[in-house]
């Protein structure tokens, strides 16, 4: 690999060089890694920053959360077409053109006046990064060797599972110090700095294996219709009320009719836009359908922890994003270590102990209560950084490490896709779940407090005497007496609501443990052969 590395033409001597001592693949891994990472962190940066935006642009909260759907439309729109655009346009130009577009659409949104705008320029910057994301895995597997991918999807997988958790702290205190336009304005030197390594360090594009085919539009428009109309599905559900609205009825039937169609048109078109054939590899199909999972477990449940944090322990956005970081620590040491282990063990035993892991961090989690602490979440939280690296990392290899490298870019924008979709579908379901958990054990709860409760009529009591000590009348001191009753069912319905969600999440990574024996394991002949 390090010889044929050495073979390719670069435009500059720096990477010359770099590619005769041996280091460039490093180089290239860098360079991806934080265009990755780039995107990543604009998944979550945004959401600790609405409340501000809402104000400043005089927006409803219905309005501002299209500033987070247009981004993420605009994902998993652009993800499947990586591999096209990059057979399209070369390799190299398309994934610096995706920088350039991301880092120009960052400036839009810190400069946007208005929530039309602002929103265009999410969509901008969505399409820029989501290309990042889907090629910078596929270079990496075409860069290194069978025995050097462990170490170097570490380095994406690094990425993608820490900027989930580094987007919220960040968000935090850029929005605290300065003001919300600055969480789209520290995008400019990072993506300037990757703008110039990607020119330094990527090898030029071979232009006779550049694909001038027929552009397979009709493809592209039924894939953009369906994904954008369930992305929208997902995102905007549980605010309008799921299939009791119109709009939402009317993109379910969009979606539906679109993506049948689309899958239909691109199996039997001669050059598809999205290549699904991929999916004839049964680690493909199966890695894919487990990242689901790993996407609902990983952005679900991480979405549901700031939740309790700021509802149940009052904290702060800036103190949500901190509680969050030794579980990012935790990731990027487990990515790391499980970049030495693949090859010994194997992917398939990571996955399985990692799936464990996170179950076994679900279950603890469900059991938080009143009194449950900052601290007491510590470990629990280092452990689902680690369960989390444990899967992310060896599925990526059981996914694509044994595939032929012409085929990796397809099944890579596939695979990142369904990620990205079980992320936002897990956050659909856990959202709507909370909602109806908290309602249910709320009239539970209710249906206690009456005067045949001698403990609830007692404790009543104690609230009015209490009250009336501090000088409200005895009228005033009852009807405060039924409010702090009132506060106290919500607060206890809300935990319970929570303990469900994290007990659902639990029971989920456990019942498809089987859905592992179907993974490859990670070996590239190809690549192997290529290393000698």
């Amino acid at each position: 690999m390090s010889s044929a590395l050495a073979n390719l033409t670069y435009s500059s001597p720096i990477a010359e060089r770099a590619a005769k001592q041996g280091w460039i693949k490093w180089a290239i891994a860098v360079t991806v890694a934080l265009g990755a990472i780039l995107e990543v962190i604009d998944m979550s940066i945004v959401n600790v920053a609405l409340p501000h935006m809402q104000g400043n642009l005089g927006a409803t909260l219905a309005e501002i959360g299209w500033v987070i759907t247009g981004y993420s439309m605009a994902n998993v729109v652009i993800i499947p077409l990586t591999a096209w655009l990059d057979e399209r346009f070369g390799r190299k130009s398309y994934f610096i053109f995706s920088l350039i577009a991301f880092t120009l659409a960052s400036i839009l949104c810190g400069l946007a006046t208005n929530l039309p705008m602002l929103i265009f320029a999410r969509v901008l910057q969505g399409l820029g990064g989501g290309s990042m994301l889907g090629k910078a895995q596929s270079i990496l597997f075409q860069t290194f060797s069978k025995a050097e991918q462990g170490a170097a999807q570490a380095a994406f997988g690094l990425s993608v599972i820490m900027g989930p958790a580094i987007g919220p702290t960040l968000g935090g205190y850029l929005t605290d110090a300065l003001n919300w336009r600055w969480i789209f304005f520290i995008n400019i030197p990072f993506g300037i700095l990757a703008v110039i390594l990607a020119m330094t360090f990527l090898p030029e594009d071979d232009p006779h294996r550049r694909q001038r085919a027929t552009i397979d539009w009709t493809g592209i428009a039924l894939m953009t219709a369906g994904l954008a109309s369930l992305q929208v599905i997902l995102e905007e559900g549980q605010q309008d009320d799921w299939f009791e609205s119109r709009f939402i009825c009317t993109m379910a039937v969009t979606s539906l009719v679109s993506l049948i169609t689309f899958v239909w048109w691109e199996l039997r078109v001669e050059h598809p836009a999205v290549d699904l054939r991929v999916l004839r590899y049964q680690s493909v199909a199966a890695g894919s359908a487990y990242s689901v999972i790993l996407g609902a477990g990983l952005y679900g449940a991480l979405f549901a922890i700031p939740i309790f944090a700021q509802n149940n322990l009052r904290f702060t956005a800036m103190q949500t994003g901190e509680l969050l970081i030794p579980s990012a620590i935790a990731s990027g040491v487990a990515m790391i270590i499980t970049g030495k282990l693949i090859n010994r063990v194997g992917p398939r035993v990571l996955i399985a102990a990692g799936s464990l892991t996170t179950a076994g961090v679900m279950f603890s989690l469900a059991t938080i209560n009143p009194d449950t602490s900052a601290t007491e979440l510590f470990w629990p939280l280092v452990f689902r950084g680690l369960g989390s690296a444990m899967m992310f990392l060896p599925l990526s290899i059981a996914t694509l490490g044994s595939l032929p490298k012409n085929e990796v870019p397809a099944a890579s924008g596939f695979y990142n896709l369904t990620r990205q979709l079980g992320g936002s579908f897990g956050i659909a379901v856990l959202t709507t779940m909370l909602s109806r958990r908290e309602a249910t054990h709320r009239a539970a709860l209710v249906e206690r407090v009456s005067p045949l409760n001698y403990e609830a009529m007692h404790r009543v009591e104690a609230l009015t005497g209490f009250f009336q000590k501090l000088g409200s009348s005895a009228h005033d001191a009852k009807f405060r007496a039924f409010s702090a009753i009132d506060q106290i069912l919500t607060g206890q319905a809300a935990l319970k609501a929570f303990d469900d969600l994290f007990t659902y999440v639990g029971i989920a990574f456990v019942v498809t443990l089987p859905l592992i024996l179907l993974l490859g394991r990670g070996g590239n002949q190809a690549a192997t052969a290529e290393a000698h």
